[in-house]
């Protein structure tokens, strides 16, 4: 790094938060696949808004290009430098406000984590309607910048869902400021809708407004078992059809399952295995179990049933889904590989044939599949052990494959640098051309003639 620019950057957020020792810089440097990284120019830590638009002003000026990261918890290497960048790490700015309770919203900062926000709401009695098992280190400016799913979409929607304002700032150091204070507002373009997904491309997120939805104190989670993905899609649709409390329906394999176990100690849930599990949770003011219990009667797909409303017990049920990324990473260092994995959706009809093409096509290529994922959106976590880490021609398989059913290459992870070579699949040319365009309209600098 020129000694002008670390000058620049160590005057604005201070000597202790340019990092540029490699032995400190290597956690900022590496996604968590393992898969996707590079050497940072140097990674800088601003504690504001105010800061973070210096940094990105000085950057700007010296034509030094910048990551904005996270929680480092992204799975497709669009947190973390390919070769020289600066990182901007958002981790400081990690302030939640009082929520309002009036306006069920609460402010925060873009590294504000998952679970912080989950715990203000719920201290407030209130709940945030985005979770997912990477909680503890996922910050909210990354959940914004790939419009994160996780377990909830079902019943509350994706992060844009919840995003009711944004403060970023933009490629020359400008701060856009778009509150959410009031829910109905049409003056303008959609701006922090925009940014929801943008992946970092068109600004660096710093603060957001956030949507509360109402707390639900009773729950019940089912782990079924079934004989096919085709069972889960069906059982999946009669309890949509039969209940408006279910509010998580995820899905997973034997195989997956098997791996839980192998890796993490935790017995059995049932007797004997299945081909297919589907683990719903439904959720409301009171006890929904009665309910629950009434749409799977008479329902003979299900194979067998463990059902617990106490936390314990739910806790219990929920691991054996949570933590299959937690087994796939321990088997692939157990083969000395890295786990390639593509997030997809597919159309729910299209479910069970993708997933036996994708078996097919792994068998084919000597490598090991493992598929769970979110079953109401059809949003498959494509999981691949065997190939190198470079060698991408089986993911090339598998996301033409997504392609050809309908399918989007990316459900809730992002484009990052792990999919650009594909995005042709699902977006044509004028698709592609109207991103870009977007993303040159707001890196230019400002046309002092259309400012007021």
């Amino acid at each position: 790094m020129s000694d002008r620019l670390a000058v620049t950057l160590t005057g604005i957020v201070g000597a202790d938060h340019v990092l540029t020792d490699p032995q400190v810089t290597r956690r900022y440097e590496t996604d968590w696949t393992g898969r996707f990284g590079g050497r940072a120019r140097c990674v800088v830590r601003p504690a504001d808004t105010g800061e973070v638009s210096q940094v990105v002003a000085a950057c700007a000026a010296a034509a030094a290009p910048v990551v904005p990261q996270g929680g480092n918890t992204g799975l497709v290497g669009g947190g973390v430098p390919r070769g020289g960048e600066v990182v901007v790490s958002l981790a400081r700015l990690h302030t939640v406000a009082p929520v309002d309770t009036d306006a069920a919203m609460v402010t925060v900062g873009a590294g504000a984590t998952l679970a912080a926000v989950h715990a203000a709401a719920a201290a407030a009695g209130l709940a945030y309607g985005v979770d997912f098992a990477a909680r503890d280190s996922a910050t909210v400016g990354g959940t914004i910048a790939t419009n994160a799913g996780g377990v909830r979409v079902l019943r509350h929607g994706a992060t844009r869902a919840q995003v009711l304002g944004v403060e970023a700032v933009l490629a020359d150091g400008r701060v856009l400021r778009r509150p959410g204070a009031v829910p109905k507002d049409a003056t303008g373009y959609d701006l922090p809708g925009l940014l929801t997904g943008s992946e970092g491309t068109l600004a660096v997120v710093t603060g957001a407004w956030l949507r509360l939805v109402p707390r639900d104190p009773a729950r019940v989670v089912a782990l079924l078992a079934l004989r096919s993905t085709a069972d889960a899609v069906a059982v999946l649709a009669r309890l949509r059809a039969a209940t408006r409390r279910l509010s998580a329906a995820e899905w997973f394999t034997g195989d997956g399952l098997d791996l839980v176990l192998a890796a993490t100690g935790l017995a059995p849930p049932f007797p004997r295995s299945w081909p297919t599990y589907l683990l719903v949770e439904c959720a409301g003011p009171t006890d929904p179990s009665a309910e629950l219990a009434a749409a799977l009667d008479g329902v003979d797909a299900v194979a067998d049933v463990a059902v617990a409303t106490d936390r314990p017990g739910r806790a219990a049920l929920w691991a054996y889904r949570e933590r299959h990324t937690e087994a796939i990473a321990t088997t692939a260092t157990a083969t000395a590989g890295v786990a390639h994995k593509l997030d997809v959706a597919v159309p729910l009809r299209a479910l069970p044939a993708f997933e036996a093409q994708a078996h097919q096509r792994c068998d084919e290529a000597g490598a090991r599949l493992v598929v769970f994922g979110h079953l109401a959106e059809g949003n498959v976590h494509v999981n691949v052990v065997g190939p190198a880490a470079d060698d991408d021609r089986l993911d090339a398989a598998l996301l033409r494959l997504v392609a050809d059913l309908g399918g989007s290459i990316s459900a809730e992870h992002g484009i990052g640098v792990a999919k650009t070579a594909w995005l042709h699949l699902t977006r044509d040319a004028t698709d592609r051309w109207a991103m870009a365009a977007v993303k040159r309209a707001l890196e230019v600098l400002p046309d002092r003639a259309l400012l007021p």
